[in-house]
Order: structure tokens, then C-alpha cells, then sequence
């Protein structure tokens, strides 16, 4: 009886091989605000985007730059799909579970790099990095790290392999809905001010010890041009920035003014995208959106993006909280009645 013909297995979706995991983990950890990311893996690259309560979200480009090689066969999606729009593979995964994998990969050295971001925060800045002197780089220690997404409702593999171990990590992926974009009206722009993150940083960094419950942004044509302001429960703090190219590069307020609130801690999520970033795009439209855009130079690696969407935060009135009082007591009237 003739054995059947032995048939190849079908490429995966995607595979990409990496030299450092380091930029992959910066990247991804400033959007680590909460368990589950949902991934669009694209010709050009990863896309991650981070929803919480539809308040903020945060995205993060994992750009093909990144990679020493990256191939994608998203034909036999296409095949499958019926509509004329190129099929993208999609899932949600655990962040956590994501970002302590890529820690695994030269575990010693970044707890050094680590070590030394928490006496200087902006260390860890990827533009000005510098391998340490035991650094794997510096020995020339090789290691890879190899990603790939066999078929849809497959794990997103993982395999690190360096001095001659191998890690091979599954991590399951979930089928889920991607939230809805914050809306924002890129063609209805109030502001649009373009600075030096660490400048941000530093604003948010003299208003943290304050314990703000919120952050008031105020953008206007007459000094101060830019101000930061909130009130907490340990006191007030404000930070003016003054106009000119060393300290605003771009600088345009369409109106007299623009003002939104925000939560205090949801900006404060950013700190990390503006510690690794040198320059900061923030842009308000007439609804209240803010709209935050982080550019990242890796080095060998080009540009990537980080991007960010804050909605406004909502004062609670007075006169509805009464309302509900009242309708609270009458279910409770009804309740002892019965």
C-alpha cells in the first residue's frame, strides 16, 4: 500500500526574529496600564492598543524596523475573506504575560539597566542608552528572539535563545471585539504644541507630590502659553512654559484659549511613553480630547510612535447627585412599604 504524499505545512501568518527585546519591552510597557492588549499584526508591523474604561487609550508601533527580518503570509487570510478589505490577523493577549517574556532575554542585565533608570529616571531613555561594559552586547554573547502566529486562534509563540538556552513560550490569544477608537477630530484641532518630553515629565514630576486628583491643561495665545495646573490634597501646583523654539518647537491655539481637565492618574500613565521619548505632539480638538503622540528614536532601528487618547474629565452636577437622592429614598420607600 503506497504511503501518502508528505504535504509541507502551511507557513505561519507571521514570524519575525529580533536581536533585542529591549526596545520591544520599552515600548510595550508604556502602554502597561492594563491586562490585555488587543494586536493587529500588519505588513509593516505590530500594532498594540491598550483600552481602560474608555477614558484613555494607548497604542504602541512594534515597526518591522525593529526586526532583523519579518515576514507576514497573509494571503490564506485573504483567501478566507470574502469583503475586498486586506485580512489582518487580530487577538487579544495577557500584557503581563508579554512583558515578563521579553524580560527573560538577558534577565541580568536588565535588572542592571533597571538598577540604574531608578537613580536616573531618564537613563532608560532609549536615544541614550550606552552598552554597559558586561553588557551581552559588548561581549558579543549571541541571542536571538523569534516571534511568530501560526493561524488564527493559535498561541502567539515566543522562542529566546541565548549562550545556548532556549526559552520557548505559548502565550494564548483571545478572540475579542477591538474597542472603539476614542473619537477624535484631527480636521477640528483647538491647539497643537510640539515639545521635548522630558519637558512634560519634569511638569508632571513637580505636580505629582501635590496628590492631584485632577489635571487642568490650559493652552493660550498670551503667556502663559502652555500651563499645567491642579489642586490636591497636599496643595496647588502649576507649571508655566514659556513661547520659543527651545521650549515650544511648535506652538498654534486657534481660539483665545483652550481648557480641559483630565484625571490626574490616567495622564500620569504616559510618564513612561515620555521618559523613553524625545519629542511629544500634543493636540486638543473642540470636544475636549486630548490627543498625545510620542516620538521614540531606536538606535539602528529608525522611528517608532507611541500614541495616546485622554477624554476629559466629567464634573459630576450637584443637581443630578440630588436627583438620585431622592430617587434612593423613594426605593427605599417602596421597599419598607412592600
Amino acid at each position: 500500500m503506497a504511503s501518502p504524499a508528505n504535504t509541507a505545512p502551511a507557513p505561519p501568518l507571521f514570524r519575525a526574529v529580533a536581536s533585542s527585546t529591549r526596545p520591544l519591552y520599552q515600548l510595550l510597557k508604556s502602554i502597561g496600564f492594563t491586562n490585555k492588549v488587543h494586536v493587529d499584526i500588519t505588513e509593516n508591523g505590530l500594532r498594540f492598543m491598550a483600552d481602560h474604561a474608555r477614558v484613555m487609550q494607548g497604542v504602541a508601533h512594534w515597526n518591522k524596523n525593529l526586526f532583523t527580518s519579518y515576514t507576514t503570509n497573509l494571503t490564506q487570510l485573504e483567501d478566507e475573506d470574502e469583503e475586498d478589505e486586506p485580512a489582518t490577523p487580530t487577538f487579544q493577549i495577557s500584557l503581563p504575560a508579554l512583558l515578563e517574556t521579553l524580560q527573560i532575554f538577558g534577565a541580568v542585565d536588565a535588572a542592571t539597566r533597571q538598577a540604574k533608570a531608578d537613580i536616573d529616571p531618564y537613563r532608560s531613555n532609549l536615544r541614550n542608552y550606552r552598552p554597559d561594559a558586561f553588557s551581552n552586547q559588548t561581549l558579543g554573547m549571541s541571542g536571538t528572539c523569534s516571534l511568530s502566529h501560526s493561524q488564527d486562534g493559535a498561541p502567539f509563540s515566543i522562542v529566546l535563545e541565548e549562550a545556548g538556552v532556549k526559552t520557548t513560550c505559548n502565550l494564548i490569544t483571545y478572540i475579542a471585539e477591538e474597542p472603539e477608537l476614542i473619537p477624535f477630530d484631527v480636521n477640528d484641532l483647538s491647539f497643537k504644541i510640539i515639545t521635548q518630553a522630558r519637558w512634560l515629565l519634569d511638569a508632571l514630576a513637580e505636580i505629582g507630590p501635590t496628590a492631584p486628583e485632577k489635571l487642568t491643561i490650559t493652552a493660550s495665545r498670551k503667556a502663559p502659553y502652555l500651563k499645567l495646573s491642579s489642586v490636591g490634597a497636599l496643595g496647588s501646583s502649576s507649571v508655566d512654559f514659556a513661547k520659543g523654539r527651545d521650549l515650544l518647537e511648535t506652538f498654534a491655539v486657534r481660539d483665545a484659549r483652550w481648557v480641559q481637565s483630565f484625571k490626574f492618574d490616567i495622564i500620569k500613565s504616559a510618564m513612561e511613553a515620555m521618559r523613553i521619548a524625545s519629542k511629544v505632539s500634543m493636540r486638543g480638538d473642540r470636544q475636549g480630547v486630548l490627543s498625545m503622540q510620542f516620538m521614540v528614536e531606536v538606535e539602528g532601528a529608525g522611528l517608532s510612535f507611541l500614541d495616546f487618547r485622554f477624554v476629559p474629565y466629567a464634573e459630576r452636577d450637584d443637581n443630578e447627585e440630588g436627583e438620585e437622592d431622592e430617587e434612593d429614598d423613594e426605593d427605599e420607600g417602596e421597599g419598607e412599604e412592600l
